[in-house]
């Protein structure tokens, strides 16, 4: 059996694969070795993931993890292998960024430009098997144009700012029940701002028949085209992620303001990182 992962900032996707081919699915929290400690991953994985796979792992019998994760950097990804092992000791552990694992999932073995829009952002130059280059994300403070944080942190900088209506501004307060002081407790003295931004970024889904949330999602997806897509010089584009998802619209009159076109949007890319792995999957043996 094999373990594939595709994990953001906010959750995680698991999904355990035979070689007959049956593929069980489990979620639990996001993983990312930016924010997390390799003891952290290991108790999210003992606490959240073992206990829903209990029924289906026995000795010996899980011999890959293909895990794909946002924060999983060169430097950083290490965290992830060394929780993944503690927690599998038996089985060879693959870690690679989650932006591969988007490509993978989106393309197979077909090159071209892959993109994630999620809780984080980012985009690749894709061959078929690797990435040859990217536009730095830079996270959600320096970058992540496009992504649910980021969209979250415009819309609250907009609410708080007076700059979309009083009416606009008690709806949100009002839906989230939240205030002025939770929102700057929680953005800059709790643990995973992001993950909480792109929380609130949800309003704007709620609430996309105003033309003045219409024309923030539009502003903001077509920053992400400006400042990242436009340079790899390809007419189409594949997405990955819920803000791709669900916003797809929008983001598709935001790519042909630049001349660009929309290619597959999955919600998720496991059914695709499934098929890219599925050779792997090895009989069971005790």
């Amino acid at each position: 059996m094999i373990l594939i992962a595709d994990s953001g900032s906010t959750k995680t996707h698991w999904c355990l694969l035979t070689a007959s081919g049956q593929a069980s699915d489990f979620r639990t929290d996001g993983i990312n070795p930016v924010f997390q400690s390799a003891d952290d991953i290991r108790r999210c994985i003992e606490d959240q993931l073992l206990p829903q796979m209990a029924q289906l792992l026995w000795a010996g019998t899980l011999t890959y993890i293909f895990f794909y994760g946002a924060g999983c950097t060169p430097e950083k990804k290490i965290h992830v292998a060394d929780a993944l092992r503690a927690v599998f000791p038996k089985a060879e552990t693959e870690v690679q960024s989650d932006m591969l694992g988007a490509a993978r999932g989106l393309l197979g073995h077909q090159p071209g430009v892959a993109c994630i829009l999620g809780t984080g952002s980012g985009s690749c130059a894709y061959n078929g098997e690797t990435i040859d280059w990217c536009v730095p994300s830079l996270g959600f403070i320096l970058g992540d144009e496009g992504s649910g944080a980021v969209l979250g942190k415009r819309l609250v900088g907009d609410i708080l700012k007076n700059q979309l209506g009083d009416d606009l501004k008690e709806a949100f307060l009002n839906e989230q029940q939240t205030s002025m002081a939770e929102i700057i407790d929680r953005v800059y003295r709790q643990p995973l701002p992001n993950r909480y931004l792109a929380s609130l970024s949800r309003f704007c889904a709620a609430h996309l028949d105003d033309e003045r949330i219409q024309a923030l999602v539009y502003d903001h997806f077509l920053s992400f085209v400006r400042r990242n897509i436009v340079q790899y010089k390809t007419p189409e584009i594949s997405f990955v992620g819920s803000i791709a998802y669900y916003y797809r619209p929008i983001l598709e009159e935001a790519l042909a303001a630049e001349g660009l076109r929309l290619g597959t949007v999955l919600l998720d890319p496991i059914p695709g990182l499934t098929d890219y792995h599925r050779a792997s999957a090895q009989p069971t043996t005790c």
